[in-house]
């Protein structure tokens, strides 16, 4: 999302209740607001709880981790859900920071942000962007295809951002269009030539081996727990006995057996999924006359490199699971 490098929401809105803008708003924007918070209140009650926003922002392409902020930002009395009155109050300051943010890149005070103007905003904060990606952008902004941007588009499309700070906006708005296909099956992210010469693409490889490396040690005895499950489905146990008798086995240490492979085949994993993905792109590229990737042709993409990087790294699969299943003795 866009805004300005010194403008920020406020991390920690005022707990109560927020005044009633409906008696000061304009006929639109009361129509606006009201029409936007029954499209989200999904089941009608009057009120936007997390399942709700989740399911709503979800047709919108926005990810989940966006629509936690969005209730945790607007939920000023911690209620678990968005009233009206918190909903209208929220949107107004948010868009008020919008405002702002916009007002910050449009240069030549016109009302619209052009191609040249979005260009420049990167590169103020300094952020390398070539000019197709850039464009590519601003048509994902753009509704009636002018390749300019209004306040009311950018409006729209920054509404769930976590923030207005520009710098954050900006990541968010190049990286929003993530796709999960599944348990390790991630459509990974684009970067432009100028990101993979300064080596952007390793760090970020780096920073998400390292995060997966912690969570899966965090959630291995679970891992154990449901690979021996799996393999013993027909006993009568449960996920308590099941730990209960793995400790009794072996030792608390036992609930990590095979973990470290596991940790290991993140690497090569990830690295594999990499290549194959910026591969698969580049040969839809070289078919096609759009150069830029459509959400379906990124989907096949990353689904080509998630398949080869899962065959490449099967033999670590297996190894994994027979250490997991072995026995204290076991492969000595």
């Amino acid at each position: 999302m866009v805004g300005s490098n010194v403008l920020l929401i406020p991390a920690n809105p005022i707990v109560g209740h927020p005044p009633h803008y409906l008696h000061e708003l304009p006929l639109e924007d009361e129509e606006r607001l009201e029409k936007l918070f029954k499209s989200l209140d999904l089941d009608g009650n009057g009120k936007i709880d997390i399942h709700d926003l989740s399911i709503a922002l979800k047709e919108f392409g926005v990810h989940q981790k966006y629509a936690e902020k969005f209730l945790e930002r607007s939920d000023q009395n911690k209620s678990g859900d968005i009233s009206l009155a918190e909903f209208i109050h929220y949107v107004r300051e948010h868009e008020k920071n919008l405002r702002l943010g916009f007002s910050h890149i449009d240069k030549n005070r016109d009302g619209k942000i052009d191609l040249e103007e979005l260009i420049r905003a990167f590169k103020e904060l300094g952020v390398e962007i070539e000019r197709h990606e850039a464009k590519n952008l601003l048509q994902r902004m753009d509704q009636d295809g002018s390749l300019e941007i209004s306040f009311n588009e950018w409006r729209d499309f920054l509404l769930y951002a976590p923030s207005t700070d520009i710098h954050e906006l900006i990541i968010y708005w190049r990286h929003s269009t993530y796709l999960d296909i599944g348990e390790d099956l991630n459509v990974p992210d684009d970067f432009t030539q100028k990101e993979m010469l300064t080596g952007m693409w390793w760090r970020h490889l780096v920073a998400g081996g390292v995060a997966g490396a912690v969570s899966r040690t965090c959630t291995a005895p679970l891992d154990r727990a449901k690979v021996y499950l799996q393999v013993h489905g027909t006993r009568k146990t449960c996920i308590r006995t099941c730990i209960k008798n793995m400790v009794l086995e072996g030792g608390p240490w036992s609930l990590w057996r095979g973990n470290g492979i596991n940790v290991l085949k993140i690497a090569p994993e990830s690295a594999l999924k990499f290549m194959a993905y910026e591969q698969a792109k580049k040969f839809i590229r070289n078919n096609s006359s759009n150069k830029d990737l459509t959400i379906l042709q990124r989907f096949i993409a990353g689904s080509v490199a998630g398949g080869f990087s899962q065959t490449v790294i099967y033999p670590l699969e297996v190894l994994k699971t027979r250490l997991a299943l072995r026995k204290t003795g076991d492969y000595k």
